[in-house]
């Protein structure tokens, strides 16, 4: 029997597929992108990671918000359009939890479901590749939330970089407050490093990360030109994570080629800015059927191993890339894809995943150190 405390709610899959289950955050319709996130810990740095904007979120964990939310973990303002769990937890119990996370879920207007099978849905994600569905908390019919999938564009050949980068730049001074920090090894405190960041969707944790390694950080839009980032003589240019097809953000693509041709300048990309390295390249990119995304992503060459976070649903081509120019540096153990590259002889590096560790373990942290040595070579 259904408890009438409990407000009906549904996922419709594009190709036909209802779970029903029950409403929770906000109430209301949500239609994008479903994925699935296998990570246990750090849901509320996933549900904040811009990598996922455009998105409805499962997580295969079973239960979520049992430590609420706090000030700290967020990874920015922009947030998933709706999460699916199999059960949420409506009380909360941790020393930094300020707010339970229902309430969170609906002062950020995110649509939830739950009281599904999450394993049979991901079953699914597997077994078809990820798909657009209509969420919804209101009296839709399945045919309804079919029509509006169908007039919903995929993920393929969409831009959403530009709706989540920043509009104008800004300095970023705050550091990760943690134990594992490194700075005083290897570089001398009253040099800072001069990071121009490129923002596809960048995350909090990241630029923390960065000036924690001793840079002082400038944050500039995607579309920023080889003339604004020359024009603030940067020692090292970052290129961030982000959501969308990674050919489609033509600025990027543009000005990640116009500094490779410079080649003077230690350039540093993750995730979608890594894409983006291996497009200016003259690589290709392709869509994964489910992509990756969690905390545990085995990554290396040549039995060098560390376990990553991902979060993204397209990859390079290995076979579109010269190897006169490039050199592959990591392969996902998973299902071999290309994972990190080189370019060669410029200091130049990228890698598929999120090594700042924002949710995740830090075996890729090294990352950042070498990013900062390449730039105490050269000063």
């Amino acid at each position: 029997m259904i408890s009438p405390y409990k407000k009906n709610a549904k996922l419709v899959l594009s190709n036909g597929i209802v779970f029903p289950g029950f409403s929770f955050g906000a109430s209301g319709t949500a239609v994008g992108e479903i994925v699935f996130n296998t990570g246990m810990t750090g849901y509320q740095e996933v549900i904040t990671d811009p990598s996922y904007f455009g998105q409805i979120l499962t997580f295969t964990y079973p239960e979520i918000g049992n430590t609420g939310t706090n000030l700290e973990d967020s990874e920015s303002e922009n947030s998933i359009r709706g999460i699916i769990v199999r059960n949420y937890s409506s009380n909360n119990s941790n020393w930094r939890s300020l707010k339970n996370f229902n309430q969170w879920l609906i002062d950020r207007n995110i649509i939830g479901l739950f009281g599904i099978d999450t394993r049979a849905l991901v079953k699914i994600l597997r077994s078809n590749g990820s798909m657009n569905g209509v969420l919804t908390s209101e009296d839709k019919t399945v045919e309804n939330c079919l029509e509006i999938i169908d007039h919903t564009p995929k993920m393929e050949g969409l831009n959403l970089a530009k709706l989540v980068s920043t509009k104008k730049e800004y300095s970023w001074k705050k550091h990760t407050e943690t134990d594992f920090d490194v700075r005083k090894i290897y570089f001398d405190k009253a040099k800072k490093l001069k990071i121009v960041a490129i923002d596809f969707g960048i995350k909090n944790s990241i630029l923390n990360r960065l000036v924690s390694h001793g840079c002082e950080i400038l944050v500039l839009p995607f579309r920023s030109t080889l003339d604004d980032v020359l024009s603030h003589n940067p020692d090292g240019i970052f290129f961030s994570n982000g959501p969308g097809d990674p050919s489609s953000v033509s600025e990027g693509i543009d000005l990640a080629r116009a500094l490779i041709e410079y080649g003077e300048i230690p350039m540093f990309g993750i995730c979608l800015g890594h894409q983006i390295f291996g497009l200016a390249l003259g690589g290709s990119t392709f869509k994964l059927p489910f992509g990756h995304r969690g905390l545990n992503h085995p990554c290396g060459i040549d039995n060098q191993i560390e376990i990553t976070s991902q979060n993204h649903g397209f990859a390079i081509d290995p076979d579109s890339l010269s190897m006169d120019i490039v050199k592959i540096t990591h392969y996902n153990l998973n299902d071999n894809t290309v994972a990190g590259l080189e370019v060669n002889n410029k200091p130049i590096f990228s890698v598929q995943y999120h090594p700042e560790a924002g949710p995740g373990p830090h075996d890729s942290d090294y990352l950042f150190k070498k990013f900062v040595s390449l730039m105490l070579e050269r000063c």
